[in-house]
């Protein structure tokens, strides 16, 4: 498959999880989800109406808490990993 290919598949699966859903609330990972994960850091974590969660990864694999990023008009807001 193409860089082009797994870029798609990735971007219809994603489509299909999270198009239409909405945030209900919103947190950091608790001290057991962070122990589940074994990370050291917790990381924001964002519960969609189905009870979907997001939450971000330093890499692809997992390893450990990530910052996320919210672009507005105005500014670029940081939430960091505590």
């Amino acid at each position: 498959m193409t860089k082009h290919q797994v870029q798609n598949e990735i971007e219809k699966r994603a489509r299909e999880i999270l198009v239409g859903k909405t945030i209900q609330s919103l947190g950091y990972l608790d001290e057991d989800e962070k122990n589940n994960l074994l990370w050291d850091k917790s990381a924001i974590v964002l519960e969609l109406n189905d009870g979907t969660l997001l939450f971000p990864s330093m890499d692809d694999e997992g390893n450990e808490a990530g910052a996320m990023f919210i672009q507005t008009e105005k500014e670029l807001e940081r939430i960091p990993v505590i």
